[in-house]
């Protein structure tokens, strides 16, 4: 548990965030400290003595929220060795929602794979005393903390875990679990019941694993009546080797990443239900890897998808917007969704476009995307428009089915991936489709090499609650 207060206190050890400006001002109340500090934005300086230990942080000038959970973050991951468990006293200007942001970073910054609470901000003895809050705001800001933590660290687990730690029961333990402990509907679908049920492209992405398909939903039911109900899919292909069209050794490791839209959905999930925020939430995780086998799907296969329409794979390492499709035809068909969204590390185009700056975005509803930007810039998990225009749709128009999985253009793929979602939302007017894949993995700086960066959770997060 987080404990926040309303008061100051005398303690051991104090944290000063101070911008360039304030720092001018205040510089000569702290002696022997302003040769070493200046408030420059991340600039941390320590001072310790025998009674005392003083962390001062640089903010900058006219920081942004995300900025600030940002600078926070880092300093809770830098300093995790500097700091004490003990009750701890933070002096800044900040105003509510600023410090909301900064009490987010310190606890993010706690992460470290495999996640346990040995950082000092989670010791039982651990306080942190603001003076400018009330008891009420104190409350609320720890528990949207550890909602936030307990929903971001848990996708970034998955997304983390090595591929032969995140099969498909095991994922499948914890989502049942997870439904049990906060009282949601789940379902799941094995490979038989996937093919009774007509979830044809997505069993065939998983026919050719020796691992059992679970095509899972999980259903989230606010208190509120009349409520708004949010629909989500989440790309949730435990390891992608490619299949039969198999993807190259260099990096292929990084292929158990390949899971990063469901682990921001089930992130998302995880905390609006411990907020118990007052929305419905419908969530679709299709449960595969992508393997190589006697039984795998091949190149030129036509495989009829739940909707009815039938697809020609050209390429089995396309296997993303194959699993994707059924999971947003079957949401459409079987729930009545306000809004649509699916989430998925599905192509290589948006990170050559976008490198790791930014997710790709396509909607058909232009107040969704206004909606989506003003989320994105405000969580900094930034996102950028590209066209739906039906002129993509000739590129995988097919002889033998009505689509071909991919294009055979070299250019383009992520916006030929989202055309060709949009052909099994079955009309609905108000979707989108994230392409997250060069921003949901990557450079972080609890690990030295590539790993979960949380992003999703909080993007969507801020969108359900402004819907």
């Amino acid at each position: 548990m987080i404990k926040i207060y309303n008061k100051k206190e005398t303690t051991i050890q104090n944290i000063f965030l101070f911008s360039e400006d304030d720092w001018e001002q205040e510089k000569s109340n702290y002696p022997n400290t302003e040769h070493f500090f200046s408030g420059k934005k991340s600039e941390v300086f320590i001072k310790t003595d025998s009674n005392e230990i003083n962390c001062f942080i640089g903010i900058g000038r006219d920081s942004k929220g995300f900025e600030i959970q940002a600078i926070a973050n880092k300093f809770a991951n830098d300093y995790k060795k500097n700091l004490q468990a003990v009750p701890t006293s933070v002096h800044s200007k900040l105003g509510l929602d600023l410090i909301e942001e900064l009490v987010k970073g310190l606890f993010l910054g706690t992460y470290l794979y495999p996640f346990e609470k040995s950082h000092p901000f989670w010791q039982e003895n651990f306080e942190l005393h603001f003076e400018n809050i009330s008891e009420d705001e104190a409350k609320n800001l720890a528990l949207k903390t550890v909602a936030l933590c307990n929903g971001q660290f848990a996708g970034m687990e998955w997304l983390n875990k090595p591929a032969n730690y995140k099969k498909v029961e095991h994922i499948s333990e914890f989502l049942k679990s997870t439904a049990e402990k906060y009282g949601l509907e789940y379902k799941v679908l094995n490979r038989e019941e996937s093919i009774k049920e007509g979830l044809g492209a997505f069993v065939a992405v998983n026919q050719g694993s020796s691992q059992e398909a679970a095509f899972t939903v999980l259903e989230y039911k606010s208190e509120k009546e009349n409520a708004k109900t949010v629909g989500l899919v989440g790309k949730c292909v435990l390891f992608d080797t490619g299949g039969i069209s198999i993807k190259p050794s260099a990096n292929l490791h990084y292929m158990k990443s390949d899971m990063g839209g469901a682990s921001a959905v089930i992130g998302a999930l995880i905390t609006a239900s411990e907020l118990k925020l007052p929305v419905n939430i419908v969530a679709i995780l299709p449960i595969t890897d992508n393997a190589v086998s006697e039984k795998a799907y091949l190149p030129s296969d036509v495989i009829t998808a739940y909707n009815g329409k039938t697809i020609e794979v050209l390429d089995t390492d396309a296997e993303g917007r194959m699993t994707l499709a059924d999971g947003l035809s079957y949401l459409s068909k079987n729930y009545e969704t306000d809004v649509l969204i699916d989430l998925a590390t599905l192509t290589g185009s948006s990170v050559r476009m976008f490198g790791y700056t930014c997710g790709a975005y396509f909607s058909n509803n232009d107040d969704l995307k206004k909606s989506l930007e003003k989320s994105a810039d405000k969580t900094n998990q930034r996102l950028w428009n590209l066209p739906l225009w039906d002129i993509w749709k000739d590129d995988f128009t097919s002889d033998v089915a009505d689509f071909k999985n991919i294009s055979m253009k070299p250019f383009g793929d992520c916006i030929v991936a989202a055309k060709f979602l949009e052909q099994f939302i079955e009309g609905h007017q108000n979707w989108a489709h994230l392409d997250i894949a060069g921003v949901a993995f990557g450079n972080v700086g609890y690990a030295k090499d590539k790993a979960a960066t949380g992003y999703g959770v909080q993007l969507l997060l801020d969108l359900i609650e402004n819907y």
